[in-house]
């Protein structure tokens, strides 16, 4: 648990380090998915890998690697939900796979409906989230995960 809170308060740090370095930016003049490289996507792909240490956001460590491509805000954010989609259905599958036979046809209804509710929560929290970055930046993210990380080596 320790490990988990001091990465989410080096994170935190680490946003609100990108954000001081990007104060007098012009957004505008900021890449789109559309612009990138084969080679950025790659980069940004390994800073999604940085999610493997506990306590490190997946979506975090993607939207960093996407501001350090070049790409806005918006775009990083939308490329780190992009990047979710594979990961999330691999894992997913690999999971139904793994427990396949502790499965009964009642969990299959069950799945179905989680599966739906699931995906227009998410639907619309990304929708929120966007919404969101259009106008902010990442510092609350960051100011989020630094008192988050306090409060768990405090408490644990």
């Amino acid at each position: 648990m320790e490990s988990v809170a001091i990465m989410l308060i080096i994170g935190g740090f680490i946003f609100l380090i990108v954000e001081y370095f990007r104060r007098n930016h012009d957004d505008s003049k900021d890449k789109t998915i559309d612009d990138l490289t084969i080679k950025e996507a790659l980069t940004i792909g390994l800073f999604q890998s940085l999610s493997m240490v506990p306590g490190t956001s997946r979506s975090g460590a993607t939207m960093i690697g996407g501001l350090f491509a070049g790409l806005s805000r918006k775009s990083a954010a939308e490329f780190s939900f992009l990047l979710a989609i594979p990961t999330m259905f691999v894992a997913t599958f690999y999971d139904l796979y793994k427990n396949r036979n502790e499965m009964i046809i009642d969990d299959y209804s069950l799945l179905a409906v989680g599966f739906v509710t699931a995906f227009v929560v998410a639907f619309f929290t990304v929708k929120a989230v966007m919404n969101f970055l259009t106008t902010h930046t990442f510092i609350v993210f960051g100011i989020y995960r630094i008192i988050f990380g306090i409060l768990l080596l405090t408490i644990f």
